[in-house]
C-alpha cells in the first residue's frame, strides 16, 4: 500500500492570471500558500487484474477506458497502468470550496501512482503532469496555480509564462512575519459548495485577448507583485488593502463569483474590524478569508454566527509519500 498526502491551498492575490486565456498573452502571477489541510490518496495492488476506484461512488472495471472518473482514468493512462490496482481518497475539506481540491487530488494521485511504480518524481514533473491531465486531456477550464502549489508546497510567488513554463519562487520573509500573518488570517466556511467550471468558463471568456475583464486581471497581477515586495520587506501594512482590491477586481470577471449574501458577509466583517477579505477560489461559495488583528477575530465571528471558522497553519511541504507497505 502507498499513501500520499497533498496540501490544499489559499491564494492571496493574482488568481485568474494563471488561466491559459490570460498568461498566453500576458504574464500571470499569483501569491499563494499551501495549508495544513490535505487530500490523502491510497493505492494498493488488487488481487485480480481489475481496477477499483473509490471516491463519492465506487467503480470496479475491467479496463482503464471504462472508468468514469476522468482524472483517475487519464492518470492511469499517462503512467501506463492498465489494471490490478485499487485507488481510494480522503479529504480534510469538501471539494468545491475554493481550496484547489481537484488539482490537489490530481497531484496526490500522480505522486502515489509514481511511487506504486517505484518511481520518485519531483515537484516540477508532478505539477506539469497534473496540468497535462486536467487542462489538456480533460479540457477543464482551470489554471495552473493549484497544481504547482500542491506539488511544491510552501508560501510562493508563482509566475505563469506564455511558453507554458512556471517560475515558483518562495517568498522570503522573517519567520515572525509569517507567524503574525497566520495569526491575523480568519478562514470562515460559508456552508456551501459549488462546481467552479461554469464560473471559470465565463472568466476565461472575459480574460481572453479581447475580454472585458483583462484589464482587471492585469491590475490583480500588479497586486500580486506588490504583495510579494511588501512581504519580502517584512511589511504587512498593505495586506488587507491588497485582499480588498483584488476581490473588487475579481468580482467583475464573472456574474456568479459573488452574490448579495457574500457581499453582506464581507461588509459585516469589515465593519467589525477586518482590514480586508475575499472569497477563495473561483467564488460563488466555499470559504471567506479575512485579514484582521487577532483581537478582532471574536467580534467578527460573533457578527457572522452562520459562518464556521476553520483554523489552519501554513504548510511548508508539497505532495509527499507518507506511508509505504511493501507487498508481501
Amino acid at each position: 500500500m502507498i499513501i500520499s498526502r497533498t496540501p490544499l491551498r489559499i491564494s492571496f492575490a493574482g488568481g485568474g492570471s494563471d488561466l491559459p486565456s490570460y498568461y498566453r498573452y500576458d504574464t500571470g502571477a499569483v501569491v499563494a500558500t499551501a495549508i495544513d489541510k490535505y487530500i490523502y490518496i491510497t493505492v494498493n495492488p488488487k488481487f485480480d487484474r481489475r481496477i477499483r476506484a473509490s471516491y463519492s461512488i465506487t467503480e470496479i472495471v475491467d479496463h482503464v477506458d471504462e472508468l468514469k472518473h476522468e482524472l483517475i482514468r487519464e492518470a492511469l493512462k499517462l503512467l501506463n497502468i492498465d489494471g490490478g490496482i485499487e485507488i481510494t481518497s480522503i479529504s480534510d475539506i469538501p471539494d468545491g470550496t475554493g481550496l484547489g481540491s481537484s488539482s490537489t487530488y490530481t497531484v496526490g494521485l500522480l505522486k502515489a501512482l509514481h511511487a506504486y511504480k517505484g518511481e520518485h518524481v519531483g515537484a516540477e514533473r508532478l505539477a506539469c503532469e497534473a496540468c497535462e491531465i486536467e487542462i489538456t486531456r480533460c479540457g477543464k477550464p482551470v489554471g495552473k496555480q493549484d497544481q504547482y502549489i500542491g506539488a511544491y508546497g510552501g508560501f510562493q510567488y508563482m509566475q505563469f509564462n506564455g511558453d507554458e513554463s512556471v517560475f515558483v519562487d518562495p517568498i522570503i520573509c522573517a519567520p515572525l512575519l509569517k507567524t503574525q500573518l497566520q495569526e491575523r488570517l480568519l478562514l470562515l466556511y460559508m456552508g456551501t459548495t459549488r462546481s467552479a467550471n461554469a464560473i471559470l468558463r465565463e472568466q476565461q471568456s472575459n480574460t481572453g485577448p479581447a475580454g472585458a475583464g483583462r484589464g482587471g486581471v492585469q491590475r490583480m497581477v500588479r497586486l500580486a507583485g506588490e504583495l510579494r515586495d511588501s512581504l519580502s520587506c517584512n511589511n504587512l501594512d498593505s495586506f488587507g488593502e491588497v485582499l480588498n482590491a483584488g476581490w473588487a477586481e475579481k468580482k467583475k470577471l464573472a456574474s456568479s463569483i459573488s452574490n448579495s449574501q457574500i457581499d453582506e458577509w464581507h461588509d459585516i466583517a469589515l465593519q467589525h474590524g477586518a482590514l480586508g477579505g475575499k472569497v477563495l477560489g473561483a467564488g460563488g461559495g466555499g470559504f471567506l478569508l479575512f485579514y484582521a488583528r487577532p483581537e478582532c477575530h471574536e467580534p467578527i465571528k460573533r457578527a457572522l454566527p452562520e459562518l464556521r471558522q476553520v483554523p489552519f497553519r501554513f504548510e511548508p511541504q508539497g505532495s509527499k509519500i507518507i506511508y509505504v507497505e511493501a507487498e508481501q
